[in-house]
Order: C-alpha cells, then sequence, then structure tokens
C-alpha cells in the first residue's frame, strides 16, 4: 500500500496492521501486543526491500498505517504520519543506518494535532514537512512544530472541496512552488496557499470533466522544471489524469460501475491567466500511477477502466502502462501503449522510480480481507520490475555508466558529472536531471519532483569518458534540502543515477 525509496538503494514498504497476522514472522521474538485485530500479533506489516540483492528484511510497526502519508525529510529520514485507530495521529520514523539488522521503525511520543487520515505530506523549504487534509480534517500543520506556531491551521478550501457521502478531495496533490508557497489540488479545484500567512493567494480554473480526488482517484505530477542558472522562477506546469464521475463511488457501492475518466489536464500556474488544456488517454483510467521518468516524460500505470478507488468498487483492470512525452509538439503523439503486465493492480497498488531507471510496482488488495482465492482480484502479494523503453538492450551502447558527481552540490553553485561511454558519441543531445524519491500511496507519488538542470560545460576527457558542468537549483523552493537521484540522460536513455544531497 504505501512505498517509499531511501538514499541507501533500499525501499520501505508497508500496510495496514489490523486485519490479522502476515505469513512474516517479525525477528527475535518481537511481537505487538495492541492490535484491534489479534491480542498477540509476531508478524511484519512492513519490509525493507534491497533492490540490488532482491531480498528483504521483516520490520516493526506498532500502531496501524493504513491510508497514511509520508515525507523524507532533509536528512533522509521517512517521516510518516497518520493511520487508522490507534494510529491516526502518530508520527513514525524511519531512517536508513549502516548496520542494517537493527534498524527498525520508532515511533514518537509527540501526536499530531488532529487525526490524519488520507492526508498528504511535502517538505518545505526550511526542512519541516505539512501535513494536509484527511477525512474530516480540513486543516495543516508541521513537524516538527515550530514553537511559535504549534497550531493546526484551518483551511476551508478542504470544506469547501467534499463531496457529500463520497468526499473526492481526500489526498489532495500537493506540490512546492519556486515563490516558496504551496499549490494545492482537490476534487477539481486547484489554490495557492501561503501557508507562513494561511492564506489563499490564488485559485485556477476547474478542471473540466471528472473528479480527480480520492475515491475518485485520478493522479498528478508537475512536469519537469527547466532551469537557468539564476533564475528563480521557472514555469511551473501541473499534470491531472484520469479519475471518476462524481456518484461513480455510491454506484459501485450496489454493483454498478462508471466507465472511468480518459482526460488528462495540463495547467501553466505560473502564466498570468492559466487554463486547462485537455487530451485525452488511449483508454479511460481511475487509480493511476504517475511517476516522472528521467527522461522527463511520464508514465501511467496500474488501475482500472471502471469505477472508483475503494473495497470491490473496481473491475476491468488497465494492463497495459501508458508512455507520455510533454515535450513532443503534436498532441495526437504524446501517449504510447506500452507492453502490458499480466497482473491486475488494483486498489493498495503502488509504484517508485528505481536508481536503475526501473519503476518497481506491487500490492493490489480490492477486498476488506486478504482474498487471495474464490474472487475476481484476488490480493497480490507479488513485486514486479517494469523496464521503460529506454531500458532495451538495442538502446545499451547509447547508456552512460561509470556516473561519479564531484561535489559538494551546493545552492545555485556549479558542479561536475563524469560518465563513460562504450564507443564515442556525439555530446549533442545529452541532459542532467535531478528526481525526488517519492512517498507513494494511493495513486499519488507525494514529493514527486524533477528538475532539468542547466548545462555549462561538456568537456571529452578521454575517448570514452565526457565531464558535464551543470549549476546546481538555485533556492531551495526550487529544490528543497534533501537526497536526490542525479541521471545523466544521454539520447533519451538514463544511466544508473547517483546520489547528491541539497543541503
Amino acid at each position: 500500500m504505501h512505498m517509499q525509496l531511501l538514499h541507501n538503494n533500499k525501499v520501505v514498504i508497508f500496510d495496514r496492521t489490523d486485519f490479522g497476522s502476515s505469513n512474516l514472522s517479525l525477528p527475535r521474538g518481537k511481537c505487538r501486543y495492541n492490535d484491534e485485530a489479534i491480542k498477540v500479533d509476531c508478524t511484519a506489516h512492513s519490509i525493507l526491500y534491497n533492490v540490488a540483492t532482491n531480498t528483504y528484511r521483516p520490520l516493526m510497526v506498532q500502531t496501524d498505517v493504513w491510508c497514511s502519508s509520508g515525507a523524507v525529510n532533509s536528512n533522509g529520514t521517512l517521516i510518516q504520519t497518520g493511520g487508522y485507530h490507534d494510529g491516526e495521529r502518530k508520527i513514525r520514523l524511519f531512517s536508513p543506518c549502516n548496520d542494517e539488522e537493527t534498524c527498525d521503525w520508532t515511533e514518537l511520543q509527540q501526536n499530531l494535532t488532529v487525526k490524519r487520515w488520507y492526508s498528504t505530506d511535502h517538505i518545505l523549504p526550511d526542512g519541516r514537512i505539512m501535513i494536509i487534509g484527511g477525512r474530516s480534517a480540513f486543516s495543516y500543520e508541521f513537524f516538527p512544530q515550530n514553537s511559535n506556531t504549534n497550531y493546526v491551521f484551518h483551511l476551508p478550501f478542504l470544506k469547501e472541496t467534499t463531496d457529500p457521502k463520497e468526499e473526492n478531495n481526500l489526498y489532495p496533490f500537493l506540490y512546492l512552488l519556486p515563490d516558496g508557497n504551496v499549490y494545492i489540488f482537490a476534487n477539481q479545484r486547484s489554490i495557492v496557499l501561503d501557508y507562513t500567512k494561511n492564506r489563499v493567494v490564488r485559485e485556477f480554473p476547474v478542471i473540466p470533466g471528472e473528479k480527480r480526488s480520492y475515491p475518485a482517484t485520478g493522479s498528478s505530477v508537475m512536469l519537469p522544471m527547466k532551469l537557468v542558472a539564476g533564475d528563480f522562477s521557472p514555469v511551473v506546469e501541473v499534470m491531472v489524469c484520469g479519475g471518476a464521475n462524481g456518484g461513480a463511488f455510491l454506484q459501485a457501492a450496489v454493483g454498478g460501475f462508471m466507465p472511468a475518466s480518459k482526460t488528462c489536464g495540463r495547467i501553466k500556474i505560473t502564466d498570468p491567466d492559466p487554463k486547462w488544456v485537455m487530451e485525452d488517454m488511449p483508454s479511460g483510467r481511475v487509480m493511476p500511477d504517475m511517476l516522472l521518468l528521467p527522461t522527463g516524460d511520464v508514465i501511467l500505470l496500474n488501475g482500472a477502466s471502471k469505477g472508483t478507488a475503494g473495497w470491490e468498487s473496481a473491475i476491468d483492470p488497465v494492463f497495459n502502462p501508458v508512455l507520455y512525452e510533454p515535450g513532443q509538439p503534436d498532441p495526437n503523439k504524446r501517449f504510447s501503449i506500452l507492453n502490458p503486465t499480466s497482473i491486475p493492480r488494483m486498489y493498495h497498488s503502488s509504484t517508485t522510480l528505481l536508481p536503475d531507471g526501473r519503476i518497481l510496482v506491487g500490492g493490489s488488495n480490492p477486498h476488506i480481507r486478504y482474498n487471495f482465492t474464490g474472487v475476481k482480484y484476488p490480493t497480490e502479494l507479488s513485486l514486479e520490475a517494469f523496464m521503460p523503453p529506454y531500458l532495451s538492450p538495442h538502446h545499451s551502447h547509447l547508456r552512460p555508466s561509470n556516473t561519479t558527481v564531484k561535489g559538494p552540490v551546493s545552492y545555485g553553485q556549479k558542479f561536475s558529472v563524469t560518465f563513460t561511454l562504450g564507443v564515442s558519441q556525439d555530446m549533442k543531445e545529452v541532459m542532467v536531471t535531478m528526481i525526488a524519491p517519492s512517498f507513494t500511496t494511493h495513486s499519488f507519488a507525494m514529493n514527486q519532483r524533477l528538475l532539468i538542470l542547466d548545462i555549462v560545460e561538456i568537456q571529452q576527457l578521454s575517448s570514452f569518458t565526457q565531464k558535464i558542468t551543470v549549476y546546481a537549483p538555485p533556492s531551495r523552493n526550487i529544490a528543497p534540502p534533501g537526497y536526490y537521484m542525479v541521471f545523466v540522460v544521454h539520447k533519451g536513455v538514463p544511466g544508473h543515477s547517483i546520489w547528491v544531497k541539497m543541503q
């Protein structure tokens, strides 16, 4: 249900705790004694997945993390918030550590100010985490809390976007903007919030078509920001895809599955008079996952063509990932249908971009209990690695390798990236991108952000070795502090990323 890639190339994966025991035992006699499903639970509901070795280690979460939220802070620690029942106000931490056999979840004594279930988290320029929304939580708060602002801040916009009986405004889409304010999208509306003054400073047109937020679940990305040295105000464009008609959740409850939305909308929120520009996907999709690829393209995976998010609320899974090229001038050529999976990835699926350019895909539990047989879409325990077209063996001669970064990487300063190519290549078609790893749950990759860096110089060091000098992002508003994956992309083919820390 939840995934977070960490800067040691491990992925933290976890699911709810209150459905009883899992098939994976906790180590060294560990048990939980506060579970509402069983009195003593000695099984794991979280793992640490090692991508390189395809192995995992059980972890112990103390309280229920069902439909919670998270963000990685500037030190690389996952700050994980909220959940259900005994977890609804909890704050949990997971930090990568040198001793891989001992690092585990810790739970703070401090609680959130209010219950947070289906909320969204985002890191801010000062390193704090903003936690916004959730079921019947029309507000936001911060972690850590500033001693001078130890409050919850009410946001009427969240109440205004709630539909009677089905909500359609949970897990709002959230993006930090270059001016330091925050863009918030819920249901069909969006605003810019000055969170320092608790003031809405801008409202945008309503997106045409269907509802877009949980349970009428679409997805969203902030399209890549192309940076120029010294420019603190790059163009910002947001894209929202998929969703469901109003009433679809209630219809699904009585066995009627309405077609999912086929539309995507793009809006340049930095324009003086921004408007949604609509496009059609190859097919309708609810519960899609949208991820930014190192190339600057967008991939959509998972989901269904009818219904909404929720227990037994969708049918007809969409098996084919779709690639979207935002820079393609012809709108009719922007979408490409890719090779399908054979596994339905419905409600409670998740995805994340890996450092080698693959997409990790897992999960799917459309049922109120873990049903592995006798149902149309059984609970799915597998992980898959999807390889985008740029990982085809046909492109191996174009792929950068042996990438290194010579730092430090400081805001607005130059740094260099060195890499090799198998054969001598023309370096005209090369770019360097930085990607923040996302906390992915319920079809939204929180904190996901891709920056295209300004290239200063390209030098040929030897027959096969190149050195690119680039400018780091100019401000914390454009690149909040923390760890990023740096990719060299040569003729549309990325090499393995290198982690850098912005601080």
